[in-house]
């Protein structure tokens, strides 16, 4: 049996879309490229944001700010050692990039001047931290890209 021009370039493009179709269905199928959005209310944080900016702009007015370390029992995260530790509410939100199910968020309820994340909760790698927190009413940001 003789193929044709015409055939050859038929099976070519029938080949060719089998081959992208192949590859559009193991990446939908398969779990290791699965990839979750940021946030499930992508659109509601959005219109949220300029209580972020406000809320970064009262953190730059103090006369210092939160800062964190790791230390053998986990991460230590500092509040500012000229206020009143015991008035301090809010929440901690650890963001794994990589992983959703990492993810978790805990209220702070201090009864020293700094709060601490157990290292069981934290894996090795990159993690965004987002604390927001108030003191007298006033609310305050602390965001920031770390690797554990």
């Amino acid at each position: 049996m003789k193929i044709n021009w015409g055939t050859g370039i038929v099976l070519a493009f029938v080949g060719f879309i089998g081959f992208i179709m192949y590859f559009i269905v193991s990446m939908n199928i398969d779990d290791r490229y699965d990839h979750d959005l940021v946030s499930e209310d992508y659109y509601g944080e959005e219109l949220k944001y300029q209580e972020d900016i406000d809320k970064l702009k009262n953190a730059k007015t103090l006369t210092t700010n939160i800062s964190y370390s790791k230390s053998s029992e986990g991460l230590r995260i500092n509040f500012p050692s000229d206020i009143d530790f015991k008035k301090i509410t809010g929440k901690v939100f650890l963001y794994r990039p990589s992983n959703k199910q990492l993810d978790f968020e805990t209220s702070i309820s201090l009864s020293n001047p700094y709060l601490l994340i157990p290292d069981n909760r934290l894996v090795d790698g990159r993690w965004n931290i987002k604390i927001d927190w108030q003191y007298r009413g006033k609310s305050y940001l602390f965001k920031e890209a770390i690797n554990y």
